[in-house]
């Protein structure tokens, strides 16, 4: 008993953290209570091994029927003829993909790392690139994607699947060029092509009408994880474009069959049991997500994003692509101030603001070290903060880099204590005013 005490008193500890904090996260969000709720129910005592009317297990009824809303939902949502609700992550979704379309050593044409890509499009120390072989394209210096170079490495290479898909990337993808390069190579080749999107970071903002949605461009396959933008639980999602079959038959290696091909990579390719309390809890987020009022929400995110990196640049801030179409904001902190993005993201969790130390495109090595940083707006928009509130985190963050400016390293910054406290209380008050969903106030 003294140790569940101990964890639930570490969970209200990350309340309070929550509670009087602003997350500028750009991949956080805050779930509903709902949502909450469905995660937390007795569904994460079933085991429901294979797919709606297809289990290998008994006592499924109600279970089958909850997935099948959450499938329909996520259908709607993205325009797909299919969706597959149980990957555990965007990692286990993306793997899924790759397993399905792929034999080991087929190349893969993706966004490099360094340019703004995500670990699991290629980088060496996933397991992913350890079987199929990675080729990156990278960015131009307005900070969109070097579409030229991926057209050359296409051609060069002939890949299996052209991905498009980041978790630093400020633009919009022009998806219908990367379509049409693919169509050519095939025609080439006489090989198909599949067209993946990870849209991981910007699927909510596909889902409230204010992003370009790939599957309505030419691409075949979408995946997403179901937190960040779409405001669900912590797990995958993949909703393609194709015939639906039995997924415990095999089909023929057609993109015409890629969601059948999917389903039996998910289940028994990749995954065992799903879990079907989250599967719930994606239900519900994606029943939120289909309201009138989520569309709102998205174009909200993107205006405070517009807003904050315009504050910012006035401000001195350097940032990648000149501001940002989307969520995300990624800003040079070590040419704007000589300070390197690690020391910059010690110093903001000083003062209850959260974010993370990203990397450049033009960075060499410099991983744990790296000159930017990256933020976004979605999490502070589900809390109701506007574009004012984005101005004063605007000048929050410039009281912070010229702080760590005279500081000059993290234990530098005891001299300041009094000046970062400063700020902080600013940022409680402020945090107070707009509650965390889910989290009843407390007392103060």
């Amino acid at each position: 008993m003294q140790k569940q005490d101990e964890v639930f008193g570490l969970i209200g500890q990350e309340e309070k953290r929550q509670s009087e904090g602003l997350e500028l996260i750009p991949s956080e969000n805050y779930v509903s209570e709902e949502v909450l709720k469905a995660m937390g129910s007795v569904l994460t005592n079933k085991y429901s091994e294979g797919y709606p009317g297809k289990r290998y297990y008994g006592g499924n009824e109600n279970v089958d029927k909850i997935e099948n809303l959450a499938i329909e939902r996520a259908k709607k949502l993205f325009n797909a003829d299919h969706a597959n609700v149980q990957p555990h992550s965007g990692a286990n979704a993306n793997e899924a993909v790759y397993f399905a379309w792929c034999k080991p050593g087929d190349t893969i044409l993706a966004m490099s790392l360094p340019a703004g890509g995500h670990l699991t499009h290629g980088s060496p120390v996933t397991r992913s690139a350890k079987i199929y072989s990675f080729v990156g394209y990278g960015v131009t210096e307005s900070g969109d994607i070097d579409y030229d170079e991926l057209e050359r490495l296409a051609r060069e290479k002939k890949p299996r699947i052209i991905l498009v898909g980041y978790s630093a990337f400020m633009k919009l993808p022009d998806f219908d060029r990367v379509a049409k390069v693919a169509k050519e190579v095939s025609a080439e080749t006489g090989e198909e092509i599949l067209l993946m999107a990870d849209m991981a970071h910007v699927a909510g903002l596909i889902a409230g009408g204010i992003h370009p949605n790939p599957l309505e461009h030419g691409f075949h396959v979408m995946t997403s994880t179901t937190h960040k933008t779409l405001r669900g639980p912590r797990g995958g999602i993949i909703v393609s474009k194709g015939k639906v079959g039995n997924p415990l038959k095999k089909c023929e290696h057609k993109l015409e069959n890629v969601p059948t091909l999917i389903d039996r990579a998910v289940f028994p390719g990749t995954q065992g049991g799903p879990l079907e309390h989250v599967i719930a809890a994606k239900a519900v987020a994606f029943g939120e997500d289909l309201q009138p009022e989520f569309k709102t929400y998205a174009a909200n995110i993107v205006k405070n994003a517009q807003v904050l990196a315009d504050e910012l640049k006035k401000t001195g801030f350097k940032l990648q692509g000149d501001g940002t179409e989307n969520h995300l904001i990624l800003a040079d902190v070590k040419s704007s101030f000589r300070i390197d993005g690690k020391f910059y993201e010690a110093a903001l969790d000083k003062v209850g603001l959260t974010l993370n130390a990203n990397s450049l495109p033009t960075d060499k090595g410099a991983a744990f070290r790296p000159s930017g940083v990256r933020l976004g707006t979605p999490a502070m928009t589900t809390r109701g903060l506007g574009e004012e509130e984005m101005r004063i985190l605007a000048g929050w963050m410039k009281q912070v880099a010229e702080i760590c400016q005279k500081a000059g390293d993290e234990p530098g910054l005891e001299k300041y204590t009094d000046e970062l406290a400063a700020i902080r209380e600013g940022v409680r008050d402020l945090a107070r005013q707009f509650p965390v969903p889910a989290i009843r106030p407390k007392d103060q």
